[in-house]
C-alpha cells in the first residue's frame, strides 16, 4: 500500500516529528515489556544495573526526539525559504515570457545533450516563413539557396567556435528576416524576427545590388561568350568594359590592356559619325567594314545610350553580306532563267500586285511592259485581258475571276485549261507561294496536243512499219512479259499471232523457240537479261545456226523505260554471199601480197645493175680516163640522168612495199628546218634554174627545228617541190614555207603551174597516178603516195588545193613531238635529254 503525504511542506515536517516520537515512544515501552517479561518488577533480583540501563534508553529517546524536533524546524525554515523563492522564479518567468513573447520572433534553443527546442514562434507577418515547428529548421526548403547557405555557416560556426552572428536573410516568397544567433556554455539560441525600418531599407538595397552585381556578372559572362565584339563607355566616352571577342579583335592580350591603352575598334571617322547620332539622342546603326582579328570584314555596328553611358556591339556580317549577295545573284538568275523559259510566269505578291513576269509572260498575252513595270493587281490583268479579246467569253465573269483567284485565300492550287480565241489552248497553274502570294504559271498546250495527236497518229505507223519489217523484232517488259511484236517475229520462229497476242512471258516465248534452236546457254543468257534487275543492263548481240540450216542474226537491247528490245534477222542468204565474198578477199590478198613480194624482188634486183650502170658512168664522167667530146658528154649526162631517174622509182617502190610490210622504222631526231629545206631544195634546183623558176622561202622566226626523221622528211619536201617544179610554167614561181601552229608544224608548197583538174584531186596520192595536167612533166606516179604515206607515219595530215591554170597548193602538218616507229615518244625524250 502506498502511503499519502501532505503537499505542504509544514505539515509533512511535522508529520515526520510525529512519527519518531512514536516511534521513540514505542522502542522504550517494548524495552519495558522485556524487562518486565523477564524478571517482574516485584523480583528482588530486579538491580541497579538493570534500573540504569532503563533510564539511559530513555534519554536516548527524548534526546532522539530533541533532534528531529530540531530537524524539523531547520526544514521548516528551508521549506518557507523554498517557496518563497519559488514564487519570485515563477514571476520572473511570467515576465520573461511575457516579454518574450511580446516581440514578433522565432526563438530556437539548443543545449548540449538534449534536443533541439522552439521556444518561441510568434512571428507570422513574414511571407515564405513556415507555421510548424518542424519546418523551421528546414532551411533550404523556405529559404533562398544564398540565405540558407550564409545561416548554415553562421551556425557552424557558433556550433563551433561560438561564434555570434547577426544576418539578413531572405525566403523563397521574398520576405525579409534577420538572424541573430549567441552561445553561452553549453547552450546556443538562435533568434529570428521580422526586419524593419532602415534595417529593411538597407536589406532591400543589398538585395538589389546582389541582384545587380549577379545580373552584371551573368550578363558579362554571356556576352563574354559572344563571338561578337561588345564595348562599354562611361560618361567621358572612355572605354570602361569590353569582352573577350573585343580583345582577340584588336589583337591585345587581356582586357586590362585594352582599357589602360584605350585600343580601339572603330577608326576615327567612324567613331565621329557614331558622336554625332549619340549627340543627336539617336542609336547608330550602321554597316561598315571594320578590322577584325587581322582581316577586314563587314560589321553591323550599333551604338546606343544608356544612361549616360554607351554600349556598342559589331556583329561580324560577313557571311551574311556573302549570302545576301549569293541570295542576288541567284535570285538574278532565276529571273534571268524564267526569262529564257517558254512557259509564260507572273507572280503575284500577297496584295494581289504583280512582282514578277518573264519575257514569255508579255509576249503570251500581248501587254506592255511599261503598263505591266507598274505592278497592276492581277484582277487589273484579268479585266485588261477581257477587254482585248484574247479571252473567250463566260457566261459569268466575276464568278469565274473569283474562281481562279481563290488560292489566295483557300491555299488549294489552280488547275485549268483555256481556250484563246485565236484557237491556241493554255494549261494554266497557279499556286500559293510562302509568303502569300501566288505564282501563276501559262503553258502553251497547243503545239503538245497536235503532236500528241501525230505521235498517236505516228505510233499506228510505226505498228505497220514494224509489221512490214523482214526482222523479226520483240519488245518485253519489266514483268518479263511480251509487250510488242511483228510479224516477221512469228514467221522466223513459226509462232502464232494469236497465242503472242496473250503476252506471254519471255520463258514461254523461249521454250518455243527452243524447238528450232536447242541452244540453252543462248537462252539462258536472253532470259537473263529480260528479267534481271542490275544497274548496268547488257547490250549484246550473235548469231544462231537452226537445226534446219537458217542462220539468225540477234541483238538485244535494254531500253531507257526498263524494256528490253530484241531483234532476230533471218540472214541465211547473206551469209552465204558472206561467205563467197570471203573466199573471194582471200585469194586477192594472196594475189597482191604475192605481186607486193614480186615487186619488191625485181626492185631488189634491179638497184644491182643500175647501181653498176651508175658508177661506170661517174667513173666515165671523170677526166682521170680521158676527156670526152661534147656529144659523149651529152650521152653520158642522159645514161646518168635516167639512172639515177630509175634508181628513186625503184627505191619509191621498194619504200612502199616496205610501208605496206609495216616494216619501215622512222629514226626521230632533233631537224633543222632551214638546213632539212637547204637540202630539199639543192636537189631541185638544177631543174628550177633550167626552167627559169624562181623559188622563194619563208621560214618563221619562232621555228628553228622539230624531232622527226630527217632522211623522210628531206624527201618529203624533195617530192613536193619537184612535183611544183615539175608542174611550173616558165618564168613561174615555187613558194615554199615553214612556220608554227598550236604544237604543229606547218610546211607549205605552192606553185603557180598548170594546176590539177577537180576530177583528179581524189587520186593524185594513189599509186602509179600520174598525169601531165598539160605539162611537159610526168612520172612514175609514186612521188605524193610516198609523201602522203610518210608524212603520216610522223603523226601528220596533207592536203590540196588546186585551181586549173591557178596552180596548187599543198599543205602538211606535222606534230612538234616525236614519234618513234610505233608512235610512242622515244625514251631520250621522253627524259628531257636530246639525242646524241
Amino acid at each position: 500500500m502506498r502511503l499519502s503525504y501532505p503537499q505542504d511542506p509544514k505539515l509533512t515536517t511535522r508529520l515526520q516529528l510525529a512519527l519518531l516520537l512514536i516511534a521513540a515512544m514505542a522502542c522504550v515501552a517494548m524495552m519495558l515489556a522485556g524487562f518486565v517479561n523477564g524478571h517482574g518488577i516485584g523480583s528482588v533480583d530486579f538491580d541497579f544495573r538493570h534500573t540504569w540501563l532503563f533510564l539511559t534508553v530513555a534519554v536516548g529517546a527524548l534526546a532522539a526526539i530533541g533532534v528531529i524536533w530540531r530537524m524539523g524546524s531547520v526544514a521548516r525554515r528551508e521549506a518557507r525559504a523554498a517557496k518563497s523563492e519559488s514564487v519570485h522564479l515563477r514571476r520572473n518567468l511570467a515576465a520573461a515570457d511575457a516579454i518574450i513573447r511580446a516581440e514578433p520572433q522565432v526563438l530556437v534553443f539548443w543545449e548540449q545533450g538534449q534536443a533541439v527546442r522552439i521556444v518561441s514562434h510568434t512571428l507570422a507577418s513574414v511571407p515564405g516563413l513556415p507555421e510548424h515547428h518542424a519546418e523551421i529548421l528546414r532551411f533550404g526548403q523556405w529559404l533562398e539557396s544564398t540565405s540558407a547557405h550564409s545561416l548554415k555557416a553562421a551556425l557552424d560556426k557558433l556550433f563551433v567556435n561560438g561564434r555570434s552572428f547577426s544576418i539578413i536573410l531572405k525566403t523563397i516568397a521574398g520576405g525579409i528576416i534577420e538572424a541573430e544567433g549567441r552561445a553561452a556554455g553549453g547552450r546556443a539560441v538562435l533568434r529570428l524576427k521580422e526586419v524593419s525600418g532602415y534595417k529593411l531599407e538597407i536589406a532591400r538595397i543589398e538585395d538589389q545590388h546582389a541582384t545587380l552585381a549577379r545580373d552584371i556578372r551573368s550578363s558579362r559572362a554571356l556576352l563574354n561568350t559572344l563571338p561578337m565584339p561588345v564595348w562599354l563607355r562611361g560618361v567621358d566616352n572612355r572605354l570602361i568594359w569590353v569582352n573577350a571577342a573585343y580583345v582577340q579583335a584588336v589583337d591585345a592580350k587581356s582586357e586590362i590592356e585594352v582599357l589602360e591603352h584605350q585600343i580601339e575598334l572603330l577608326e576615327g571617322r567612324q567613331r565621329k559619325s557614331v558622336s554625332r547620332a549619340l549627340a543627336a539622342g539617336q542609336t547608330y546603326r550602321s554597316r561598315i567594314h571594320l578590322v577584325s582579328g587581322g582581316e577586314r570584314k563587314a560589321h553591323e555596328v550599333v551604338v546606343l545610350p544608356v544612361d549616360g553611358m554607351t554600349a556598342g556591339a559589331a556583329v561580324d556580317v560577313t557571311d551574311i553580306e556573302s549570302a545576301q549577295g549569293e541570295l542576288e545573284r541567284q535570285s538574278s538568275a532565276y529571273d534571268r532563267t524564267l526569262d529564257r523559259v517558254e512557259t509564260a510566269v507572273a507572280i503575284f505578291s500577297p496584295d494581289h500586285k504583280l512582282a514578277f513576269y518573264n519575257a514569255a509572260f508579255a509576249k503570251l498575252w500581248s501587254l506592255d511592259t511599261d503598263w505591266l513595270a507598274s505592278h497592276p493587281s492581277d484582277n487589273v490583268i484579268l479585266d485588261r485581258l477581257r477587254e482585248i479579246g484574247v479571252l473567250e467569253p463566260v457566261v459569268n465573269h466575276r464568278d469565274w475571276k473569283a474562281q481562279v483567284l481563290a488560292c489566295y485565300q483557300t491555299g488549294t492550287p489552280f488547275d485549268d485549261t483555256w481556250n484563246l480565241t485565236d484557237g491556241r489552248i493554255l494549261h494554266v497553274m497557279a499556286e500559293q507561294r510562302p509568303d502569300g502570294g501566288v505564282t501563276f504559271l501559262f503553258a502553251d498546250e497547243t503545239e503538245r496536243l497536235s503532236l500528241e495527236s501525230r505521235y498517236n497518229a505516228l505510233i499506228d505507223v510505226q505498228r505497220e512499219t514494224l509489221n512490214s519489217l523482214k526482222e523479226g523484232v520483240a519488245v518485253f517488259g519489266t514483268n518479263g512479259r511480251l509487250k510488242l511484236f511483228n510479224k516477221a517475229f512469228c514467221n522466223i520462229w513459226h509462232m502464232q499471232q494469236k497465242r503472242l497476242a496473250e503476252l506471254p512471258h519471255v520463258g514461254e516465248v523461249i521454250a518455243a523457240a527452243q524447238t528450232l534452236h536447242p541452244n540453252n546457254d543462248t537462252w539462258r543468257r536472253i532470259g537473263h537479261a529480260v528479267t534481271a534487275f542490275l544497274d548496268e543492263r547488257e547490250t549484246f548481240s550473235g548469231q544462231m545456226t537452226r537445226d534446219d540450216g537458217v542462220v539468225v542474226d540477234y541483238a538485244l537491247m535494254p531500253l531507257p523505260d526498263g524494256a528490253t528490245l530484241m531483234t532476230f534477222a533471218d540472214v541465211t542468204d547473206a551469209k552465204r554471199a558472206e561467205r563467197a565474198l570471203v573466199e573471194r578477199n582471200e585469194a586477192l590478198v594472196a594475189a597482191d601480197r604475192l605481186k607486193t613480194n614480186f615487186i619488191g624482188h625485181i626492185s631488189y634486183e634491179l638497184r644491182t645493175p643500175l647501181n653498176s650502170i651508175i658508177g661506170f658512168s661517174d667513173m666515165l664522167a671523170s677526166p682521170l680516163f680521158g676527156d670526152l667530146n661534147a656529144k659523149q658528154r651529152e650521152y653520158l649526162a642522159d645514161i646518168m640522168s635516167s639512172s639515177k631517174t630509175l634508181l628513186a622509182i625503184i627505191n619509191d617502190i621498194l619504200d612502199l612495199a616496205t610501208i605496206d610490210a609495216g616494216a619501215l622504222q622512222l629514226k626521230p631526231t632533233p631537224v633543222g628546218v632551214r638546213a632539212l629545206i637547204d637540202a630539199a631544195i639543192l636537189g631541185i634546183r638544177e631543174r628550177a634554174v633550167r626552167n627559169r623558176l624562181t623559188i622563194e622561202i619563208a621560214v618563221a622566226d619562232e621555228v628553228n627545228e622539230f624531232v622527226a626523221d630527217e632522211a623522210r622528211m628531206r624527201q618529203v619536201l624533195y617530192n613536193l617541190l619537184s612535183n611544183a617544179v615539175g608542174f611550173s610554167k616558165v618564168n613561174g614561181t615555187v613558194r615554199l614555207a615553214c612556220w608554227s601552229e598550236n604544237g604543229t608544224i606547218i610546211f607549205r608548197v605552192e606553185d603557180d603551174g598548170v594546176g590539177i583538174p577537180k576530177d583528179r584531186i581524189g587520186r593524185i596520192f594513189d599509186r602509179f597516178e600520174s598525169q601531165s595536167h598539160g605539162s611537159d612533166h610526168r612520172g612514175a606516179g609514186l612521188g605524193l603516195s610516198i609523201v602522203k604515206s610518210l608524212v603520216e607515219l610522223h603523226g601528220g595530215t596533207i592536203e590540196v588545193f588546186s585551181e586549173e591554170n591557178r596552180g596548187t597548193r599543198v599543205t602538211v602538218r606535222l606534230p612538234e613531238h616525236p614519234v618513234s616507229p610505233t608512235g610512242d615518244v622515244p625514251e631520250w625524250l621522253a627524259g628531257g635529254g636530246r639525242a646524241a
